[in-house]
């Protein structure tokens, strides 16, 4: 079977590191005919495209294919892949993300691909964004939806969500948890090197929180209750891994809240160190307003940490409160603000939340799992 993967860009993100990790893990382990097309990945989240090196041939860049909306590079981005399916001639063409998502399946179907695959991340209409951009995303997802043949959603959520919005029929819809290489994560121990080289003290409680510096990842929230926080417990430190357009806000608002020496920004981490950054933590949070199922909060319960979420798309499938974590309303900076304080005086309670949340995903979310899932759906429908 020959399959082509489209996405809009190899940042360093969640979404970004599945389909890196089904293209090779498909190659490797089922020996498919695999390759996959992206737009450009600058900017400051960094970029995954390194992975492909000892892969010559198997990473095609789109230089059209960009995150904005723009319709000149839009079209062109059209005109683009195309052409490039038209050449390589795949059996199945599988689609990621917003943009590579709708721009992919219109192409695909104007190369004559017989099988389309779209997988949702995470949803690109929702209370996130205004009317106009709803109206427009909404309308883009319900004409590309004419071309695809079957969805892959990442938490059940999604598939709600997208069925509501009359996006296709509940038969077409399959969920694949976002699979990660689990060992890493369920091996991790803390370095006492890198926790000398943060200047951590050993009775220091460490909030550690994964995402780029962009809007609608929650940090504005952090920050926001980090001075109480620290004003009651001043044994707080919080890591932020991650770049993006925020962080000279984020520095400056530390800086003015008087907690800057609380506050480590490690800016990108590559994808194989996280799990030794999350060994250091002893809580994290991931208080995203939209997301599909995040990864940082199933690898960070793969390392045994209690984990505190907004209630936003898929974080509730995973996150229950008091059995894995803490399950907040999105916003409410009151109740994140005690629920931190609550783990930072009660190690035991952290410790069986943990524990929970490590057996909770440690079969689900394995890489080779999501890998043959992906290859049992791709022959159900080459079968049909």
């Amino acid at each position: 079977m020959r399959v082509t993967h489209i996405i809009t860009r190899l940042i360093v993100g969640g979404a970004q590191e599945n389909t890196v990790s089904s293209v090779l893990g498909l190659h490797r382990r089922h020996q498919l005919d695999i390759d996959l097309i992206s737009g450009p990945s600058d900017g400051p989240e960094g970029s995954l495209e390194p992975e492909f090196q000892a892969f010559p041939g198997m990473l095609h860049l789109a230089r059209h294919l960009v995150r904005p909306v723009h319709p000149w590079h839009d079209w062109r981005a059209l005109a683009e892949l195309t052409a490039m399916l038209r050449r390589r001639q795949p059996d199945l063409v599988h689609t990621h993300s917003g943009k590579a998502g709708v721009l992919g399946r219109i192409a695909a179907a104007r190369a004559g691909v017989p099988c389309v695959v779209h997988t949702i991340h995470g949803p690109s209409f929702g209370p996130f964004q205004g009317r106009l951009a709803n109206a427009l995303f909404l309308g883009a997802e319900r004409h590309a939806a004419r071309f695809t043949t079957h969805f892959v959603s990442v938490a059940h959520a999604m598939t709600r969500q997208y069925l509501e919005a009359g996006i296709g029929r509940p038969e077409q819809y399959t969920r694949i948890l976002s699979g990660f290489p689990i060992q890493s994560f369920l091996d991790a121990r803390p370095d006492p090197a890198l926790r000398a080289r943060l200047g951590l003290a050993p009775d220091d409680f460490v909030i550690t929180k994964i995402a780029r510096l962009a809007p609608l990842k929650g940090h504005e929230d952090l920050m926001a209750v980090a001075p109480l926080l620290i004003a009651r417990q001043p044994r707080v430190r919080f890591l932020l891994l991650g770049d993006g357009p925020l962080r000279g806000r984020l520095e400056r608002q530390a800086r003015a809240a008087g907690c800057a020496s609380h506050v480590h920004f490690a800016g990108l981490v590559p994808p194989a160190d996280i799990p030794g950054w999350i060994a250091l933590s002893d809580a994290v949070v991931h208080l995203s307003r939209r997301e599909g199922l995040p990864r940082a909060v199933s690898q960070s319960m793969a390392a045994g940490k209690p984990v505190i979420a907004y209630d936003c798309d898929g974080a509730g499938e995973i996150c229950r409160t008091d059995e894995t974590g803490f399950l907040l309303r999105p916003g409410d900076r009151e109740e994140l603000t005690r629920r931190l304080e609550q783990l930072a005086t009660d190690p035991a309670l952290g410790r069986r939340l943990g524990a929970e949340g490590r057996r909770v995903v440690q079969h689900d979310f394995t890489v080779e799992r999501m890998v043959d899932d992906l290859q049992s759906l791709y022959e159900r429908l080459r079968g049909r």
